[in-house]
């Protein structure tokens, strides 16, 4: 495997957000880990529509956007993209980046996809593993 395609999973977690309760990866953090333009994506999407439904694939509002930039001390670099755009990103669940991988042909898509569904089920199962700190802290709170 290339050096250069490898992502690891810790870097892929960091690019995962919960939004709308859902856990989910911004456009234009997939556009980068497949190496493909952001524009691109949301085409393939959009010609393959249904394919895609918001449980799978959902455009964040504008009110989402902007508490989601609050809430980010050090933003990635996709949201900093987005910051100046008229266009608001579109958030991608497990089940629309599996959508999708099965879409974009290319050797790419397909081996990040695979670092993508391994990085959301270990989310998963920390979130699972680790639910009753996150009750209590938040009554806590």
């Amino acid at each position: 495997m290339d050096n250069e395609l490898v992502v690891s999973n810790e870097e892929i977690k960091n690019l995962i957000y919960t939004i709308r309760g859902k856990q989910v990866m911004l456009d234009s953090d997939v556009a980068m880990l497949y190496h493909y333009e952001t524009k691109k994506i949301n085409q393939t999407v959009k010609r393959n529509i249904e394919r895609f439904p918001e449980k799978f694939c959902f455009q964040l509002t504008e009110e989402e956007f902007k508490s989601m930039w609050s809430q980010i001390v050090t933003a990635s670099e996709s949201i900093k993209k987005f910051r100046n755009k008229k266009f608001l990103p579109y958030a991608f669940t497990e089940q629309g980046i599996a959508m999708l991988s099965g879409l974009l042909k290319n050797e790419i898509a397909v081996r990040v996809s695979i670092s993508i569904m391994d990085a959301f089920i270990e989310m998963r199962i920390f979130i699972n593993n680790n639910g009753q700190i996150f009750d209590r802290l938040t009554k806590l709170e």
